[in-house]
């Protein structure tokens, strides 16, 4: 598995990651003593969704620079 399959298959269950949490934050606050600190629980896939999206919106434009690069351009 190369590189680029690897950060999109993460960034799939990242995202399904995430979403259970958000749920699991929902229901954690709304109970009638909520335990507050589960609402940071979604910041860390969050995080790690952000990073390999921004490297998966930067791979075209980078593949594009290296074919300019290597045509002489």
């Amino acid at each position: 598995m190369n590189w680029n399959k690897w950060v999109r298959q993460s960034h799939r269950w990242l995202s399904i990651t995430f979403t259970v949490t958000v749920i699991v934050t929902f229901v954690a606050l709304a109970q009638e003593e909520p335990v507050v600190w589960v609402s940071y629980v979604p910041l860390l896939p969050l995080a790690l969704l952000l990073l390999s999206g921004l490297y998966m919106f930067a791979l075209p434009y980078a593949k594009r620079s290296r074919r300019s690069a290597a045509r002489g351009r």
